[in-house]
């Protein structure tokens, strides 16, 4: 934890420095960046959610172009049943990419579960623009929509 923290502090005062248009391409994102997600996303598959999320951040920390860690923080978020916070990281994911399949999957489900499936429909329509042919993404989305919520989540707040 101490070296994530000394890694997180001289990243963070050089990313901060980095134009957006001197980023590096998705192909070129950071090797310790990626090996970080990779060990965030092993620790969101064995329920660890707070190592999970300190791994993912860690490697935002060090990479803030690695999609693949919103999109995983995103489903941390929802998994700790924080859907709007889901959807914000899966806003940074779709910031940088737009047609992110996993991202748009990601933030449909998160907007299903905080009950708002009339935005979620929204992601579906991109999904099956993008995927023409079928997409493990768009049958995900489509079947959380017809799911609807999960008896768990927390109701939408009435309105006024």
């Amino acid at each position: 934890m101490l070296k994530r923290l000394i890694l997180l502090g001289m990243t963070l005062g050089t990313a901060a420095a980095v134009p957006l248009s001197a980023q590096k391409p998705d192909s070129q994102i950071a090797p310790l960046s990626v090996s970080l997600q990779k060990e965030g996303e092993a620790l969101l598959a064995a329920g660890s959610y707070i190592a999970a999320q300190d791994a993912l951040e860690t490697a935002l920390a060090v990479d803030p172009r690695n999609r693949e860690a919103f999109i995983d923080l995103s489903r941390v978020a929802i998994r700790q049943k924080l859907f709007g916070k889901a959807i914000r990281f899966s806003n940074k994911a779709l910031a940088l990419e737009p047609n992110d399949r996993d991202a748009l999957a990601v933030q449909g489900v998160a907007m299903v579960e905080a009950g708002a499936s009339a935005r979620a429909q929204q992601n579906l329509a991109k999904l099956q623009n993008l995927c023409v042919k079928g997409c493990p993404q768009l049958s995900e989305l489509g079947a959380a929509i017809t799911r609807g919520p999960s008896p768990t989540a927390p109701k939408p707040a009435p309105k006024k």
